[in-house]
């Protein structure tokens, strides 16, 4: 059986890059097609594939401008010769075309934010009155390719049910859940160094700066690691307790994690797969309770927030002490890589053999 991995763009190692290299590492003869790629940017188990891309990626630099040019990109993927095809969704991704004999299964981080669930505000983002009118020209013509792109998936599955829930709201489309894979024995729990910390990409929707003017007021340390185009304006809007460390190493991550007093998540997530590290060091969670927030920050793993951030680290600082280390290290454990495997196997090839062998018989 011929397979191919088509992702949105490899430009960098984050969250969905991750969980390609994993599933990558289940198909180890298949080849991999993605819009734009830059081979410094990835593992080096990732350069290591074959990897196919578009005739955009000369213009990588510029990606997400090219946005309305991506859907042609995408549809001259030839894929004809290829019996699954599995195609990891945040950008555009699943709208490949493939032979009526093929398989297509579409894992989702989410349908595109700046589609659905966030249109509003990147509208608003547009800048003038001719830039917003732009903005909602382009964004009607790609929810509709969008929403017949997904007409073409035949599974889709969800890294979350919140996920789950907006493949629905977007595209009327059922979809199992199989969380993603985090190295969670990769982390390590050390002492409270006494500050708090964000790790997160420096976008608005992710609300830093909520995090950022709270501790400007109340003086706590905070340290904040990721990179963004909101740094600069975050940057300048924080007081000497708060400390940017920029994109940071595996290895400094881990121990930035592991001699924090808590991670903080302002924002609401998909799912949140820096909530599951942060438990993998054996760190509570204090996260705004909507998202994903829900599905990781259980049983004692954490605060969840409605009202506001300044008021759940008061709470938090009355009740760190019962907090077991322990105890979230294993809530962590049920996303390790081998229960991904596990799962996405049992949601892939079962139905994949189940189909071959209905082929055979025919």
């Amino acid at each position: 059986m011929r397979v191919a991995l088509v992702h949105y763009w490899l430009l960098g190692q984050r969250g969905g890059e991750k969980v390609l290299e994993a599933i990558a590492r289940l198909y180890p003869e298949a080849d991999i097609f993605t819009l734009f790629y830059d081979p410094k940017a990835v593992s080096p188990y990732l350069r290591s594939r074959n990897i196919y891309t578009s005739a955009l990626n000369p213009l990588r630099s510029i990606h997400r401008a090219l946005l309305p040019a991506m859907p042609m990109a995408l549809e001259s993927f030839d894929l004809r010769g290829y019996d699954l095809v599995i195609s990891s969704e945040s950008g555009p991704a699943k709208g490949v075309l493939t032979s009526s004999k093929a398989r297509h299964v579409c894992y989702c981080h989410t349908p595109m934010r700046y589609l659905w669930e966030l249109s509003s505000d990147y509208r608003a983002q547009a800048g003038n009155m001719f830039g917003r009118a732009l903005y909602a020209m382009f964004a009607n013509y790609l929810r509709m390719w969008d929403y017949a792109a997904a007409a073409r998936v035949d599974r889709f599955l969800a890294n979350s049910r919140n996920v789950q829930r907006r493949i629905w709201k977007a595209w009327r489309r059922k979809s199992a859940v199989v969380y993603p894979p985090v190295d969670v024995e990769t982390f390590r729990h050390g002492p409270s160094r006494g500050y708090y910390l964000v790790v997160s990409e420096l976008v608005s929707y992710k609300r830093i700066d909520e995090a950022v003017r709270v501790f400007a007021q109340n003086g706590c340390k905070l340290k904040i690691a990721g990179g963004g185009p909101e740094y600069r304006s975050l940057k300048r809007a924080a007081a000497p307790n708060i400390e940017f460390c920029g994109r940071v190493s595996d290895a400094e991550l881990r121990d930035l994690y592991a001699h924090c007093s808590a991670l903080l998540v302002p924002g609401e997530e998909d799912l949140g797969i820096t909530m599951v590290e942060a438990l993998a060091s054996g760190k509570p969670v204090i996260a705004q309770a909507r998202g994903g927030a829900f599905e990781i920050v259980q049983n004692g793993c954490g605060l969840l927030y409605e009202e506001s951030l300044e008021n759940a680290i008061r709470k938090f600082e009355r009740v760190e002490h019962l907090f077991e280390p322990e105890l979230l290290m294993s809530r962590a454990a049920d996303f390790s890589p081998a229960r991904f495997a596990a799962r996405f196997l049992e949601a892939i090839d079962g139905r994949t053999r189940r189909t071959s062998r209905a082929r055979a018989m025919v």
